[in-house]
């Protein structure tokens, strides 16, 4: 019986490398910072170190990738997009404030790294406020405002929120934010009350979603 000729494995291309060892850095950022080496980043991704060099030319160029797909927007607003309009609205609130939240808490961890210098910035600003608007149309004619200046309420919320020099020991719950945005400190509303539980609807992977405009 002849044997099958061996296949040999098809090279990565370039743009799928670069992003795999993006992928490898990230996390090591996250644990060592800028300090982190050029051998903990092979020994991460499964490479050689000088492949490193070879993909990105220098250490701070890989790094300056990873940070700007760590703060990319995207997926936060794919999440934003996911929440279904027919929902009750209290759902709604807290789906939004959980995906900002999350978006805000993840970024805080990398701003070490980030340090001094600007951040990226989307060049699309406000429009995760268009697509928080599109989710909480439905009860448009409820809202004390329309529903674009509510999304930027939701995110100051999260963004406050998620400081940890504002919050240590006093933390609010996403069911005290999703209150504290429907009825206020005094009010009522017949959207409160009902259990939350998340179904397919709400059910998302969060983005790696900051200063504050990094999250538009």
């Amino acid at each position: 019986m002849t044997a099958e000729p061996r296949t040999r494995a098809q090279p990565m291309q370039a743009e799928d490398r670069k992003a795999m060892i993006v992928d490898a850095v990230i996390p090591l950022l996250l644990e060592h910072g800028r300090s982190v080496t050029s051998r903990q980043i092979a020994e991460a991704a499964g490479i050689a170190e000088g492949t490193i060099f070879r993909a990105f030319g220098d250490k701070e160029t890989l790094v300056q990738a990873a940070i700007e797909k760590y703060l990319d927007p995207e997926p936060l607003r794919e999440a934003l997009r996911s929440i279904d309009p027919a929902l009750p609205l209290e759902h709604k609130v807290r789906a939004i404030l959980y995906l900002l939240r999350e978006r805000f808490n993840s970024v805080m961890r990398i701003m070490p790294v980030v340090g001094h210098q600007r951040p990226p910035i989307p060049q699309a600003r406000g429009e995760f406020a268009a697509i928080i608007a599109q989710v909480l149309e439905p009860e448009a004619e409820e809202l004390n405002w329309p529903p674009e200046r509510v999304a930027h309420l939701l995110r100051l919320l999260s963004f406050s929120s998620a400081f940890p020099a504002l919050n240590e020991g006093i933390e609010f719950s996403i069911d005290d934010l999703a209150t504290m945005t429907l009825v206020g400190i005094a009010g009522s509303s017949p959207h409160v009350g009902s259990v939350f539980v998340p179904d397919s609807r709400t059910r998302t992977s969060t983005p790696s979603i900051p200063t504050e405009a990094s999250c538009s």
